[in-house]
């Protein structure tokens, strides 16, 4: 290990970058196709073939921020999730499992980490001991710096928006990336000193320098030596940087002592002298226990040795000649520091715009996400907003005029007394449509369809149930044939899979018992539903008659007054309702041609290229496009006061009509009857409906579902992956990179991101994985002929499913 540190590659492997784009714009844009976008695709995975190179050479610099630069314009097209899992091992071990990220900005904060790794690695390569290799090393120190300044200010925090806080990767965290930064800049003022040393400037300055040194190194310890990170660095280099902030602290005071004597200030330059014995002794110790890179403990002790002389040498000369009272180290002014050093930041990086130019960019034709998304945003908020301010609202508004109606038993006490005999022309409308509909037939043709779709979204759910008892079982068989197998068991593994498969399994439940009030209520309703599909003259033979003379007794004045006045009201209440209607028609219609992507694509194109386009920049214009609807909303408003007064006015009027005439059995009959058939048509209408909504329903479910099931055949492929990996790594000590990158490149990822789709879990970092039974593929002919072994006992990890 030489006297100055070089920063490690995060090593990285090849990522399938053309599927994952292919799959993503197949899957989010309907008006392109991926393979207009080959070349894109094509140079995005020649740029990393670059970038990912672990050669050391200048030329690489290039590379990386190239590959950097296409990034920062590729995250202004994509999301940094397109299901594009990309694989970083750890720093200071470049064999372990590597950690995985769907993520575009954990691809970019690896490049710039490895990019600051290229400079350290460089400035520690050259020629220390001649001018201009002290030159270059500066420089590159100072890149690596940037490089590593730029990452924890502007890299980090959007990575650290984008991943949950429990599974951030911790080398990208700020103690870790300052630490670094820090440690390269330490070195930098290391090689402004030793060229200082070289020069022979003034020993004043010198110590200054040295002092600057010897503060670099000291915050950088302090980063490093942090709890929460100490354990990612080796201990040899921890006791180099604190080393070095020892050796320079008595390099400092050292370089002061002597300017001290050319002063003939021998007593400050004694006691200076004692303070850098005592620093530098400390600092051999801990060179010594921690491991520290041999010249490193070399040049500390050729540091205590030339101290001690000079010790020896002044307090003999001081006791013979000077006589000078000795200061303690306490009283000694301060070495002032200065710093000749600075994170320099590629301009590549502070503007990607130089190094790509405007012909070369990758996806320069295809829609920014942002504004995608923010059509999409668009559409949801229309859609939603035209539910509950025009078509919900219309419907609690029909809804209310019908309870109110109903409970006065209108319009039947009217058509009860304008027609004593014979049925009112809405009724016939209503059971001509009830008949034509075969009513009962299809509600009963639609109970069994939703009770068979709820049937086969629960199998979808037993089955995924099953795939995951078999790999307990499996699971079970390989812990008997591997017991020191490091491995998280079944039901650790599978922990958040069958979280989701308790929740799927409330939402059926939940589904099944509204399925259930849906069928009480036809059972309630049966008997006058099918009354409805009787014929004209059946129907009419079922209702009561009455006669007029019965109706219409003294004082026969007012009542035909009120009930031709509740019959205007009635008139008007249906005008409204009508109106109702017409509005949420032409709300539909201007939805249907309302296309916000126009002016989403002309306001995104006056935006700066490389500028991450977000949703929320369109914010002004979706609120401006949705306002064209407010007026829908203001005329229901105005439909709900007139209704209102409206409703008010037929009770009131409906009173008045109810003491104005004599009670007559007859008439009472009549109307409990025609009343019978109208709540019975409009509970057709609602069994309808919600039967129709519970199709809806169990069919969305199983979209959901059987993703939720192939999820779980990835998650139990990848275990058995893991059972087949023992095989090789029986045979050597470790995993090979080619077999852990393999397996990860297995993980089952949610690439379109559907509603409560399941997440597989996660492995444990850094553990062996160890093969057991060489399964053939569930739906292969070979377990015809496969002798199979005997079924092992019951899985203590195996899942348990309330109610299986």
């Amino acid at each position: 290990m030489p006297n100055q540190l070089s920063i490690p590659f995060k090593r990285t492997y090849v990522i399938p970058i053309r599927e994952a784009v292919r799959q993503y714009i197949l899957s989010h844009y309907t008006d392109t196709h991926p393979d207009a976008y080959k070349w894109d695709i094509g140079q995005w995975e020649k740029l990393r073939a670059e970038a990912i190179s672990s050669v050391v050479h200048i030329d690489r610099v290039n590379a990386l921020i190239s590959y950097h630069a296409q990034l920062v314009f590729i995250l202004t097209k994509l999301p940094h999730d397109i299901g594009l899992e990309i694989p970083y091992a750890p720093i200071f071990n470049s064999d372990a499992v590597p950690e995985p990220f769907n993520n575009l900005v954990y691809e970019r904060a690896g490049i710039l980490f490895n990019l600051a790794a290229l400079y350290s690695q460089l400035g520690a390569a050259e020629d220390r001991s001649a001018p201009q290799g002290l030159k270059q090393a500066i420089k590159c120190y100072q890149n690596a710096a940037g490089a590593l300044n730029y990452l924890n200010a502007f890299v980090i925090p959007q990575l650290r928006a984008t991943v949950a806080p429990e599974e951030a990767p911790l080398e990208f965290t700020e103690p870790i990336i300052r630490g670094l930064e820090f440690l390269v800049l330490a070195q930098a003022q290391e090689c402004v000193w030793q060229r200082a040393v070289m020069d022979n400037y003034k020993n004043g300055l010198i110590a200054k320098l040295a002092a600057k040194v010897s503060s670099l190194y000291g915050t950088a310890a302090a980063h490093i030596k942090n709890p929460s990170v100490r354990h990612v660095f080796p201990s040899p280099w921890i006791a180099q940087v604190e080393t070095k902030t020892l050796h320079f602290q008595a390099a400092a005071q050292y370089r002061k002592s002597l300017e001290d004597l050319e002063a003939h200030k021998y007593g400050h330059e004694i006691s200076r002298l004692t303070e850098a014995r005592d620093l530098a002794k400390r600092g051999h110790d801990v060179a010594r226990r921690g491991g520290a890179a041999p010249p490193v403990q070399q040049d500390i002790k050729s540091l205590l040795d030339i101290v001690q002389k000079n010790i020896s040498r002044a307090e003999r000369d001081n006791d013979l000649i000077y006589h000078q009272d000795v200061p303690p180290s306490s009283a000694l002014p301060v070495i002032q520091e200065v710093s000749m050093v600075q994170p320099l930041t590629d301009p590549g990086l502070q503007d990607p715009k130089i190094v790509v130019g405007t012909n070369g960019v990758i996806f320069g034709e295809l829609l920014g996400w942002g504004a995608r998304l923010a059509i999409e945003i668009y559409n949801d908020r229309r859609q939603n907003w035209i539910a509950e301010e025009v078509t919900g609202r219309a419907q609690r508004l029909d809804d209310e005029s019908r309870s109110v109606l109903e409970s006065l038993n209108l319009p039947a006490a009217l058509e009860a007394l304008d027609r004593p005999i014979g049925l009112p022309p809405s009724l016939l409308k209503k059971a001509e449509e009830v008949r034509l509909e075969r009513g009962p037939e299809r509600i009963e043709a639609s109970i069994r369809d939703v009770r068979t779709l709820a049937n086969h979204d629960s199998a979808l759910l037993d089955e995924a149930m099953d795939i995951l008892d078999q790999e307990a079982d499996e699971d079970e068989a390989f812990r008997e044939a591997h017991p020191t197998a490091e491995r998280l068991p079944s039901y650790e593994a599978n922990k958040d899979i069958i979280e989701k498969e308790q929740r799927y399994r409330t939402v059926l439940q939940q589904a099944r018992d509204s399925d259930e009030l849906v069928r009480q209520k036809w059972e309630d309703w049966e008997e006058n539903i099918g009354q409805l599909t009787w014929s004209e003259s059946e129907l009419e033979s079922s209702i009561p008659s009455s006669t007029a003379s019965h109706a219409w007794q003294s004082p026969a004045d007012t009542t035909r007054s009120h009930a031709r006045a509740l019959r205007m009201l009635l008139e008007k209440l249906d005008d409204l309702s009508k109106s109702r209607e017409e509005i949420a028609a032409r709300t539909g219609r201007l939805s249907d041609s309302d296309d916000i992507r126009p002016r989403i694509l002309k306001a995104a194109s006056g935006m700066e290229q490389w500028v991450n386009v977000q949703p929320a920049m369109f914010e002004d214009i979706l609120d401006e496009e949705l306002a064209k609807y407010d007026k829908f909303r203001r005329q229901l408003e105005e439909d709900g006061k007139k209704q209102a007064d409206l409703l008010t006015a037929i009770k009131e009027r409906h009173a008045e009509f109810t003491r104005s005439r004599k009670e007559d059995a007859s008439v009472k009959e009549r109307e409990l009857a025609l009343q019978s058939l109208d709540l019975a048509y409009g509970k057709y209408k609602e069994i309808v409906r919600n039967l129709d909504e519970g199709l809806k329903f169990y069919n969305d479910l199983a979209v959901i579902l059987s993703q939720f099931r192939d999820a779980c055949k990835e998650f139990v492929n990848l275990r058995r992956t893991e059972i087949r990996c023992v095989a090789t790594s029986d045979e050597t000590s470790s995993t090979s990179p080619a077999i852990r990158r393999s397996a990860s490149e297995t993980v089952p990822s949610d690439q379109h991101n559907p509603p409560e789709s399941p997440t597989s879990p996660r492995r444990h970092p850094g553990h062996r994985v160890r093969p057991a039974l060489d399964l053939p593929p569930p739906d292969s002919d070979e377990w015809e002929t496969m002798e199979l072994p005997p079924a092992p006992k019951p899985a203590t990890g195996r899942r348990v499913v309330p109610g299986r």
